[in-house]
C-alpha cells in the first residue's frame, strides 16, 4: 500500500491543532481585554452635556457640598439629578444673561427638564442604593472619583461586578468616618485596616458573606 503522508505528517497535524487552539485562546483573551478596557467602559471619557457643567468650578472652586444639588443622596437609593430651580437659585443673579446658560433658563421658563447625559449608569439588572453606602461610611469619591477636579464629568471607575465585589469583600479598606463621606481628597490613615474594622462594627456593616451574595445587588 503506497504511503500518502510523510513521516512528519502527524507532527505537522499536532502543531496545526495546537496553533489553532492557541490562536482561539489569544483572540478570546484579546476580546476580553477590549471589552473590559477603559475605552469600552467609557471610563475617563468626559461626557458632553446640554450645559457644560463643571464640578471642578462648583465643588473644587466654590466649595459647594454634594448634597446641595443631589438632595436625595442621603435618604434615597437614587442620587437625584438636580432640579433646574437649584441652578437658578444662583444663576438668576450670577451669569444671568450668559448664552451658555440659556438651556437652564429655558428649562426654568417652560418647566421642561434638561436632558442631562447619565455618566455613572449601571445596568437595569443591578441594584445600587446610594443612601446605604453613605450611611455605612463609603465616600462619594470612592465611586465617583475626584469630581472636584473634573471640568466635565467622567466615569472614574469601571463599575464592573469585579470592581464592586473587591470593595464588598474588603470593606475595611474603604470605609471612612461618616463626617468625611462627602470630603474630596480624603487620606486614609496608616492604620486604615484597624480603623476600618472598628467602623464596620460601629456602622453595623453586614458580613462579607451577606454583602457578596448575588441577591444583594441582583434583585
Amino acid at each position: 500500500m503506497p504511503q500518502y503522508f510523510s513521516r512528519g505528517a502527524n507532527s505537522i497535524a499536532r502543531l496545526s491543532i495546537l496553533a489553532v487552539v492557541s490562536a482561539i485562546c489569544v483572540i478570546a483573551w484579546l476580546g476580553y481585554l477590549i471589552v473590559r478596557s477603559p475605552y469600552e467602559m467609557m471610563q475617563n471619557v468626559p461626557r458632553e452635556q446640554p450645559v457644560p457643567f463643571s464640578h471642578e468650578h462648583h465643588v473644587g472652586g466654590l466649595g459647594i457640598d454634594c448634597r446641595y444639588c443631589h438632595t436625595t443622596v442621603e435618604n434615597s437609593s437614587f442620587a437625584n439629578i438636580p432640579a433646574t430651580k437649584i441652578c437658578m437659585n444662583c444663576h438668576s443673579q450670577m451669569w444671568a444673561t450668559s448664552p451658555m446658560l440659556e438651556p437652564v433658563r429655558e428649562s426654568y421658563r417652560t418647566g421642561r427638564s434638561i436632558e442631562w447625559t447619565r455618566v455613572n449608569d449601571l445596568p437595569d439588572f443591578v441594584y445600587f442604593n446610594h443612601s446605604i453606602h453613605i450611611h455605612k461610611g463609603i465616600g462619594c469619591e470612592t465611586c465617583h472619583g475626584r469630581v472636584d477636579k473634573m471640568p466635565l464629568t467622567w466615569q472614574a471607575q469601571p463599575l464592573t461586578m469585579e470592581w464592586c465585589l473587591n470593595c464588598h469583600r474588603h470593606p475595611e479598606r474603604y470605609v471612612r468616618p461618616r463626617e468625611y463621606v462627602f470630603a474630596m481628597g480624603y487620606r486614609y490613615p496608616p492604620d486604615q485596616i484597624a480603623v476600618g474594622k472598628r467602623l464596620i462594627q460601629e456602622y453595623k456593616i453586614q458580613s462579607v458573606k451577606t454583602i457578596t451574595s448575588c441577591s444583594t445587588c441582583h434583585r
